[in-house]
């Protein structure tokens, strides 16, 4: 298993991560459940609409941070927006019920991939390990 699919696996295994950003010097935190692996990228995926969308667009660096069995995860590095129907499509297709709010040829659905990604996994019972992709 690559680091990429073992950060992958354990935040779909915690089902629910959070992903920061900024809006201007304000941070803005919410909780997301996509992610996604799609040609040896690591993905997310929101709404054109939504602030967050506008807030990446403007700032890319986001870090996104997932707890599970006493183990947290951050991922840190760039959100870059892939407006290709290949991988919208793809995200889509892992995530049926996205599909009553999104299509990979509207004009809202976004997917963005992490660039220069540095994930570290920690506990209170063990020594920080981080890995990058």
């Amino acid at each position: 298993m690559t680091a990429m699919e073992r950060v992958c696996s354990f935040i779909k295994d915690a089902q629910t991560y959070y992903l920061a950003t900024v809006d201007g010097d304000q941070p803005r935190v919410r909780p997301f459940g996509t992610i996604h692996i799609f040609e040896d990228k690591l993905y997310i995926q929101t709404g054109r609409a939504k602030d967050v969308a506008k807030q990446l667009a403007a700032n890319p660096k986001a870090e996104i941070c997932a707890f599970k069995d006493g183990v947290w995860l951050r991922v840190a590095g760039e959100l870059v927006d892939d407006d290709r129907i290949e991988p919208k499509k793809s995200m889509l297709d892992a995530y049926p019920s996205l599909r009553a709010m999104y299509d990979p040829a509207d004009s809202n659905t976004e997917v963005l991939y992490f660039k220069n990604a540095k994930a570290t996994f920690s506990s209170f019972t063990a020594a920080p390990e981080t890995v990058e992709f």
